[in-house]
């Protein structure tokens, strides 16, 4: 592809979303709430497009399509696992949003530290999202990396195509916060389900229609239809990818951090059937792209590739790839930047904000501000190794955040849960999900996160019981959703 094109396409696009971040500093709202949730004040149909591009990033488009070029149709079995955890968001969501309203929360670590009544529960979990989050901040990146080099034949090099996205999640995160952010990921979303939409329907017509589609598969790559196929997608490598998935609508913060932000318990339902649609069509999309490059380049040297060249292709019109190109920069850019503010609100609410002389509001913002571009700093340097298969690594880090699930079980349905059970649960289960990582040991042929989930339950429970819990922060939290009814706010 013209790299002059791809180039252009990027002036342009950081031109259009440059305009609509500064102008949504319009009636920006001071403090901690106001910058990094925008004060409880989204509407629906914004809420659902943000959390549609935060979640959608280029794992989809360069991660899931090179999956199921690697594996076949065992990505979408894995994607579809994801797509039933965020059932998970009509169990917790109305639970997020009341406890966030009456109480004032801006982080999840800082609902959770609250509950358990422990400034060290809130720290732990801020710290231990930092660890995980950078390292998926930093396949954000790479993905980048991997589609600007891929797609102009390295005439961008791939730390050209990271420092780009960087830049871009940098200016749209300080710009307003929370507002730039969700104003740009809703142009992003509509953007990305269009264009990818109209190129893989284009993809499908150039080999045959749907049924000389399938029919080629059947006869070229009859393993990439069945499972496990090729034997990537065998039931143990499965189990282990899916797991850390489901949960991650409650165990990654940028995402959970969301259920903050609707106006209303209204918004928060539009908010998740919104992306119940998106994703689903974003799904089948970017699997049918991975299939569509399984046919085209059957030999490509990584399989994150697979969306590059199919967009430098003669078939995909060069000026509606680079639509797509930058529909997918645009898609990382919207996870990174979101990431970013997440982990600062974090670190300076829970870490910075919990020391005995407790900082006032506005010390607790100009905290989170300095801390931007240090983790921007710190996922850059990760993205640099160039580590292969996106969507492995993005669950590695799913497999990493999911110690905390048992916790925020615990914080709303068990009231014997306590602050001793979630620091030691969170804390030895993730050192045994980084041990297990950097070592690439599978005990029984288990992958980490499944370790992580099992190991953070059994201490989570085990050590809770030899404890005492805050029996009236504990009430308060499972009866929110009985007092909210008989208050009329459900």
């Amino acid at each position: 592809m013209n790299t002059s094109l791809v180039i252009w396409g990027i002036i342009i696009y950081t031109i259009i979303a440059s305009i609509i971040a500064l102008f949504s500093r319009k009636g920006n709202l001071p403090g901690m709430s106001g910058y990094f949730i925008g004060n409880r004040k989204m509407n629906g149909i914004l809420s659902a497009l943000s959390y549609s591009a935060t979640t959608y990033s280029a794992f989809m488009m360069v991660g899931l399509a090179g999956l199921t070029y690697r594996g076949g149709v065992g990505a979408l079995g894995f994607e579809i696992v994801y797509f039933t955890g965020v059932s998970l968001i009509v169990l917790f969501g109305p639970r997020f949003w009341l406890a966030g309203k009456k109480n004032g929360y801006v982080t999840p670590s800082e609902m959770v530290g609250d509950r358990y009544q422990s400034k060290a529960v809130a720290a732990v979990i801020a710290l231990v999202s930092c660890l995980f989050l950078i390292p998926y901040s930093a396949v954000q990146l790479a993905g980048v990396g991997y589609l600007l080099s891929g797609i102009t034949d390295n005439a961008i090099p791939f730390t050209a195509g990271v420092i780009i996205a960087t830049a871009l999640a940098l200016f749209f995160s300080f710009s307003a916060g929370i507002r730039s952010v969700v104003w740009t990921d809703s142009l992003q979303a509509i953007f990305m389900i269009i264009t990818s939409t109209i190129v893989v329907i284009i993809l499908i017509n150039s080999l045959g229609g749907f049924g000389q589609f399938f029919d080629n598969l059947q006869s070229t790559n009859p393993e990439s239809l069945s499972v496990p196929g090729n034997d990537f997608f065998n039931f143990f490598t499965f189990l282990s990818l899916t797991i850390p998935w489901f949960f991650f609508s409650i165990s990654n913060p940028q995402v959970s951090q969301r259920m903050f932000m609707p106006s209303s318990l209204k918004g928060l339902r539009q908010m998740l059937i919104g992306f119940l649609v998106f994703g689903l069509i974003y799904t089948f999309v970017s699997v049918l792209w991975g299939f569509s490059a399984l046919q085209m380049f059957p030999d490509l040297e990584k399989a994150d590739l697979a969306t590059p060249s199919l967009l430098s292709s003669d078939i995909v019109p060069p000026v509606l790839g680079v639509i797509v190109m930058v529909g997918i920069l645009a898609a990382a850019v919207s996870t990174i930047d979101s990431i970013m503010l997440t982990l600062s609100s974090m670190f300076a609410r829970d870490v910075y904000g919990n020391t005995s002389s407790r900082p006032d509001d506005a010390k607790q913002l100009k905290v989170g501000k300095i801390v931007i571009p240090i983790i921007a700093i710190l996922a850059y340097a990760f993205a640099e190794l160039e580590l292969d298969l996106i969507a492995v690594l993005s669950v590695a880090a799913s497999s990493g955040l999911i110690v905390v699930v048992p916790a925020f079980f615990g914080t709303f349905f068990w009231k014997r849960g306590t602050a001793a059970g979630v620091i030691v649960s969170v804390v030895i289960s993730a050192l045994l999900v980084l041990t297990l990582e950097l070592t690439g040991m599978k005990p029984f042929s288990l992958g980490s996160g499944i370790w992580g989930i099992l190991v953070s339950s059994l201490l989570f429970v085990g050590v809770s019981l030899l404890t005492k819990a805050p029996e009236q922060k504990a009430n308060e939290f499972l009866n929110l959703v009985k007092n909210a009814r008989k208050e009329k706010q459900v």
